[in-house]
C-alpha cells in the first residue's frame, strides 16, 4: 500500500494509463478481428477495406507503446498478405 502522496499520486496515475492502454489494445484487436473475419469469409474487397481501416490503429498502437514498433509491421505485413492471397 502507498504510504507517500507522491506514491499514492502514482498509483492513481497508473491506474489512469492503465485504463487508457487497455481501452487502446482493445481497440486494436477490435480492427484485427475484423480483418480476420473478413479473410475468413472469402470476400477481398471487404478484406481489403477492412484492412485499410486496422492498418493505422496498428500502427497507432505502436507508436503508444501499446505495441513494440516491428511486432505491428508484422501483423500488418501478414495480413496484407493473406489478402492479397485471397485473389489468387
Amino acid at each position: 500500500m502507498a504510504n507517500t502522496v507522491s506514491a499514492k499520486k502514482m498509483t492513481r496515475k497508473i491506474a489512469k494509463r492503465t485504463a487508457v492502454n487497455r481501452s487502446r489494445r482493445s481497440r486494436m484487436r477490435t480492427f484485427l478481428r475484423k480483418v480476420e473475419e473478413a479473410i475468413a469469409g472469402g470476400d477481398q474487397t471487404v478484406a481489403l477495406t477492412a484492412l485499410r481501416a486496422a492498418e493505422p490503429e496498428i500502427m497507432r498502437a505502436a507508436q503508444h507503446g501499446i505495441v513494440h514498433k516491428n511486432n505491428a509491421s508484422r501483423k500488418v505485413s501478414r495480413l496484407a498478405a493473406r489478402v492479397k492471397a485471397l485473389a489468387a
